[in-house]
């Protein structure tokens, strides 16, 4: 096991390296000049032109990219052209908000979820489980940023429940900063929880299916400990490939729900970078997110040996021994 993590360690490096490019490539296509953005509108051609030329923007493309890729050699995600400061302090200073948004959503669906798909799926061809189905659809199928403003619209502006931004600090207590967190964490946590309702369904019925199962219920077995104990072991290997990918999709739709929710993570930083045309920033950001979404791969490989020690890691493409 331990030759295959470091096998798979060094297999992330070239997907790093694509990412790096694509990112690269796709931050020179932002419309407009972050030297014109940064001077504002009254600034000369001439002091624009000053400012390209110390930030380096008239070297060539590929100059630049070698500077790129050697900063990001030696750690150096560069430094904000805006804030001017060390990107990986700009990165250190909002993912913390952004984890603690992100753990809070996947609590919330994992809890829900799973709950549901392993009721549904007990429950096969029930009034239950077609409404656990209906409503793990609509979830899918929500969008996050209409979400997040009917929440706001009813929890916050009717209500008055929660508030409608902001993220809170500790500082002013514990409950002013969990109220802070309700809608966001529920917005974003919305299109996991079905996820994870679907494929908890999906893997229990073929589980149930299986001969072991009514192995146990013929012994007598509370149905509780059948389905808790035996069947939600067995299908919990396909629920760790969501569980990854769904952690990583959360670091995406922070974006997204940081911006309606004024939230001040990552997501956010990267909206707000986009404005300015801090490319820099933007590059930054986005990679940290690419290397997390490999390692969170990475884990998720190395939890199938935990979950089903049958995986067999001594073969280059996997299997069972």
């Amino acid at each position: 096991m331990g030759t295959y993590i470091i096998r798979r360690t060094f297999d992330l490096l070239p997907t790093i390296f694509v990412v790096a490019v694509i990112v690269f490539i796709i931050t020179r296509l932002i419309p407009g000049d972050p030297a014109a953005v940064m001077l504002g509108p009254q600034a000369s051609v001439e002091d624009i032109e000053a400012l390209r030329e110390n930030l380096g923007l008239n070297d060539p493309l590929y100059i630049q990219f070698l500077q790129y890729m050697g900063n990001l050699a030696t750690g150096d995600f560069g430094t904000s052209l805006t804030y001017n400061q060390p990107i990986v302090n700009l990165i250190m200073d909002r993912f913390p908000n952004t984890l603690i948004l992100a753990v809070s959503a996947l609590i919330i669906a994992f809890m829900v979820g799973v709950p549901a798909g392993i009721i549904s799926a007990s429950k096969q061809n029930s009034l239950l489980d077609y409404s656990v189905m209906l409503v793990s659809l609509i979830g899918v199928s929500m969008p996050i940023f209409w979400l997040g403003v009917m929440l706001v619209l009813y929890f916050s502006v009717n209500l008055g429940w929660f508030p409608a931004t902001g993220m809170g600090t500790l500082d002013d207590g514990l409950i002013p900063f969990i109220k802070h967190l309700i809608l966001p964490s529920i917005t974003l946590a919305t299109i996991p929880m079905a996820t994870f309702a679907r494929i908890t369904r999906s893997s229990m019925l073929e589980v149930i299916s299986q001969d072991y199962i009514k192995t146990a219920r013929s012994k007598g077995l509370n149905e509780f400990w059948v389905i808790c104990k035996h069947a939600f072991k067995n299908a919990l290997t396909p629920l760790l490939t969501v569980l990854g990918m769904q952690i990583s999709m959360m670091l995406g739709g922070a974006v997204l729900t940081e911006t309606i929710f004024s939230w001040p993570g990552m997501g956010r930083l990267i909206v707000d970078a986009i404005d300015k045309r801090d490319f820099v920033v933007v590059q930054g950001t986005v990679l940290f997110i690419a290397v997390i979404f490999v390692v969170v791969n990475l884990l998720v490989d190395i939890m199938y040996k935990v979950v089903n020690p049958r995986v067999n890691y001594t073969t280059s493409k996997g299997g069972t021994k």
